[in-house]
């Protein structure tokens, strides 16, 4: 019997992996980082209906006057995108294949109407960009789509919201790949949401995790074996970032993946990112990147979290169990069942870092 193909294909196994390198053990990585407090999650939600690395990113929903009917959205990027209620049930799903991350805003205007808009990156055609568009009904607590706007060629990976504060207006980042970062006009005005690429910049290498502050019109993205870059939002701006935070293996330990912010003030407050390498999370002062501490979640009345790849943190009460805030964050590696997301509460972060 001819073994050709098997040898070919250890072959290249073997020099794909002396490519990039031996892989690191996460022990040397928690050794070699700067130390972690522990926090442990309050809540998680059913896992997903797909096996390995099937979860991605979160996004909040905050019911304006009861807390307990917010909604989180996250994304099966091999299957589709659910909606789960605060106690981390999963209450619907729609089936959408290669979603990767999701962003939402409230209080915007589609077709005429107040509405939920829900966004997320589409992989579905990986030589071609795109983002999917829907409407959160929160009262059925389920996805309306909306359309599938194309970008351009690449594959679409990364994806955050920005709603400008002068007129309303939507803009969505979308991260490819290969570290190129288009900058899409949102038009919410016709029968079918439409879009137009406005701006496009670079990052040198493969990058992912984005977040805008809606307050200073800040982008904020992760460029994951480098660390972190800060760039106007504005469509007329410079194209050129500013580094933050660097994956330096002590305070931010590769992959740099999901970013989210806690806004306080005028241009204060925090910017959390996942420092996937040793299962931590690192906190940055917004106002001038100003490195403030690290965090890992544990186990608790839930298991502890691993290897995070999105994450999303809303302010304001969110019940007995949040009374401060909602962090989200994708858990990968929630053996002996398949990925999910676990809820933790803002405030038992910052009691433990401050």
């Amino acid at each position: 019997m001819c073994k050709l193909p098997i040898l070919i294909v250890l072959v290249a196994s073997a020099m794909a992996a002396a490519q990039d390198g031996p892989e690191i053990p996460v022990e040397q990585l928690m050794a070699k980082a700067l130390p972690a407090k522990s926090v442990q999650a309050n809540a998680e939600t059913t896992p997903v209906g797909t096996v390995d690395d099937a979860a991605d990113d979160p996004a909040i929903w905050r019911h304006p006057t009861d807390p307990s009917k917010s909604l989180v959205v996250g994304t099966d990027k091999r299957a589709g995108i659910h909606v789960y209620n605060m106690r981390g049930k999963a209450i619907s799903f729609t089936p959408s294949p290669r979603l990767n991350n999701v962003d939402l805003r409230s209080n915007v205007t589609v077709g005429g109407k107040p509405s939920v808009l829900v966004v997320a990156s589409d992989r579905q055609d990986e030589a071609n960009a795109a983002a999917a568009l829907f409407v959160l009904d929160t009262d059925a607590g389920k996805l309306l789509p909306l359309a599938t706007v194309p970008v351009g060629q690449g594959e679409a990976y990364g994806m955050c919201l920005w709603q400008r504060k002068s007129d309303g207006q939507i803009y969505a980042f979308l991260v490819l790949k290969d570290g190129r970062i288009d900058q899409v006009e949102i038009n919410l005005t016709g029968e079918i949401p439409s879009g137009k690429v406005v701006r496009r910049m670079k990052l040198g290498t493969q990058s992912e995790g984005c977040v805008v502050d809606d307050r200073t019109g800040l982008l904020y993205v992760a460029e994951e074996d480098v660390g972190l870059w800060r760039f106007d939002a504005r469509p007329d701006a410079s194209t050129k970032p500013k580094a933050l935070g660097k994956a330096d293996g002590r305070r931010l330990v590769a992959d740099a993946e999901g970013l989210a912010i806690a806004p306080s003030g005028r241009n204060g407050g925090y910017l959390i990112a996942s420092s996937q390498g040793d299962y931590a999370y690192t906190l940055y002062r917004l106002r001038d990147g100003r490195y403030l501490g690290r965090f890992r979640i544990t186990d608790g009345v839930v298991d502890g979290v691993q290897e995070t790849d999105g994450l999303e943190l809303a302010l304001g009460n969110f019940g007995p169990d949040f009374p401060g805030g909602l962090l989200v964050v994708q858990d990968g590696d929630n053996n002996p069942e398949t990925q999910n997301f676990k809820y933790v509460a803002w405030a038992d972060v910052l009691k433990a870092l401050f």
